[in-house]
């Protein structure tokens, strides 16, 4: 009688190029398809961006994220570790943010390209930035190649990190405005919670 686990292998026993489950098969075409998507629609944005500051940080995110793109082909294709680590990305915003609402014009949808704006475009790059950085830290949960699973979950850190960045430059422009409770009522969400003692 043959035994039922006669068809698995151990990671040993694979070559690097072949150790990927089915599941991160479809996982790292998604990854990769969005790596694509986001660096293609970066492309279109650029044209329209007039603030400097923004076409510098569309700049900055492209390089890195066409640099992530590269060495996960390159560890996917391979198994193995690419040709360089996984990069930290630096912003160059400071962490200063504005709280409060100011009056400004009601939102609406375009009705021509003409109306394309800093405020729309960098709203876009944030939402791009801020589906990855969550498909990134879904997929690392189930990737099984080791050194694939690494590189994703390393990068979810870096994609917060824009998405920050993106987030401070529309915050002090006024687009992405942060109310806040009355200061009693902060205050007594604050000290709504007690430290745990340890369970052993």
């Amino acid at each position: 009688m043959q035994n039922s686990y006669s068809n698995q292998f151990s990671t040993a026993q694979i070559p690097s190029m072949m150790n990927h489950g089915g599941h991160e098969m479809f996982d790292s075409h998604e990854i990769l398809s969005s790596f694509i998507s986001l660096l293609d629609q970066y492309v279109m944005f650029e044209q329209f961006i007039q603030d400097q500051e923004l076409k510098e940080i569309l700049y900055r995110q492209h390089r890195f994220i066409t640099d992530l793109y590269n060495i996960t082909v390159d560890a996917f294709s391979t198994g193995r570790d690419p040709s360089h680590p996984t990069q930290s990305y630096k912003m160059n915003q400071s962490n200063q943010v504005i709280y409060g609402l100011q009056q400004t014009a009601p939102k609406k949808p375009m009705m021509s390209i003409q109306e394309i704006s800093g405020q729309g475009i960098s709203a876009y790059m944030l939402g791009l930035i801020k589906s990855t950085a969550s498909l990134l830290a879904m997929t690392s949960l189930e990737i099984t190649n080791p050194v694939l699973r690494r590189m994703m979950a390393d990068s979810v850190p870096n994609f917060i990190e824009m998405g920050y960045e993106l987030f401070l430059y529309q915050n002090k422009r006024h687009y992405y405005q942060v109310p806040q409770l009355a200061q009693q009522d902060m205050q007594q969400m604050r000290n709504s919670y007690a430290p745990s003692p340890q369970l052993v």
